[in-house]
């Protein structure tokens, strides 16, 4: 099997990317830009080492969200291309994130949902988000509050509220993701859901939202009236 660098320079993909453009690379293509070399004991090119990958995982999505011990099943794949490989699909995901600055001022859930969508749909654990917000409802800061196991985060109110406290909020919203996709609440959310509002009702600390990312979907519990 012939190197890449063997073919006609029109149809090696570094070459191409930069005569035509990178939007004229299939994906094989442009991960094998990445990849640079292919597997020499079983003759592969970056190329076919690339093609190998995709039809593994189906796609750029799922490849990028594996972890490094399935990429480094294919033959070829070491933790050093492992590592290249989930780098860029760190980069990607915060590419696409939305910058959530001091002051930035959310007005509906689907704006918080675009927000932390790319950032939370692929993550394989449940993380709990506070965005703390002044009296009209500006972001003060972001606070990761737990990351849980495969199906649950574990939140207690004294953590939530602790930076909430500290940092003079006057009102606070949630976010967090669901692994499985699926962003319908669970029992355990509607309960959680319940006791931090609560608190907040305690505190004089308002309790906006509780917002749940899943894959392309997520739900609002104040939407849902849960808040009324």
């Amino acid at each position: 099997m012939s190197c890449i660098k063997d073919w006609p320079e029109a149809d090696r993909p570094r070459e191409k990317l930069l005569s035509t453009g990178s939007a004229t690379l299939s994906d094989t293509e442009l991960l094998a830009l990445i990849l640079r070399t292919g597997h020499a004991q079983s003759g592969c090119s970056a190329l076919d080492l690339a093609r190998q990958l995709l039809s593994r995982f189906g796609s750029l999505r799922v490849m990028a969200s594996a972890a490094a011990a399935e990429l480094c099943q294919l033959p070829g794949i070491g933790p050093a291309k492992a590592a290249e490989i989930l780098a860029l699909g760190e980069l990607a995901r915060r590419f696409v994130a939305t910058p959530l600055s001091p002051g930035n001022r959310f007005t509906s859930s689907r704006e918080v949902f675009i927000h932390f969508h790319e950032r939370l749909r692929d993550r394989k654990k449940e993380v709990f988000i506070s965005l703390l917000l002044d009296s009209k409802n500006r972001v003060l800061r972001e606070i990761q509050i737990s990351e849980g196991s495969l199906n649950a985060s574990i939140v207690h109110p004294r953590e939530v509220f602790q930076p909430v406290i500290r940092e003079s909020a006057a009102a606070v919203l949630f976010v967090h993701n669901h692994p499985s996709g699926d962003p319908e609440p669970s029992r355990e959310d509607l309960e959680l859901t319940t006791r931090l509002r609560d608190a907040g009702a305690l505190m004089g600390v308002r309790v906006l939202d509780h917002i749940i990312i899943g894959s392309g979907r997520y739900v609002s519990l104040a939407d849902q009236g849960l808040f009324e």
